[in-house]
């Protein structure tokens, strides 16, 4: 068995700001929605190889009885490789919040992080496999 790949399902309180957030300050697409117009449930969104699922906080619950007593945000961050870091810095930092700068690490990436609306982290390097 390969796995094949990997979609992190975000628990958000608000589907709709979330979506709008993805692709119009981070310039994710917009795949899919459920139901296709309103007030979403879940949406998928994605940008080259990465996608994530945006997924209302009691649709979630409602689905995992598990994550009844978790709040929104999340105890992750997200590792997104990207090309051309710098163009794409300089794309979003006046526009969302970046929580660590552009730097450079002890293993050779530039990296910078960012926080998104719900309190998820998404560091973006230009590290190579």
């Amino acid at each position: 068995m390969q796995l094949q790949s990997l979609t992190p399902n975000l628990m958000v309180k608000d589907v709709n700001k979330t979506l709008d957030y993805y692709t119009n300050v981070l310039g994710f697409e917009l795949i899919q929605t459920v139901p296709e117009k309103g007030i979403f449930d879940w949406g998928f969104v994605k940008s080259g190889n990465v996608k994530l699922m945006i997924q209302k906080e009691t649709s979630i619950k409602s689905e995992y009885k598990e994550l009844e007593n978790y709040k929104t945000g999340g105890a992750l961050t997200l590792y997104i490789q990207v090309e051309d870091l710098q163009k794409w810095h300089e794309t979003i930092k006046d526009k969302t919040n970046v929580i660590k700068p552009m730097h450079k690490t002890f293993y050779g990436a530039n990296e910078f992080a960012i926080m998104d609306i719900n309190g998820f982290i998404l560091t973006f390097s230009d590290i190579l496999e």
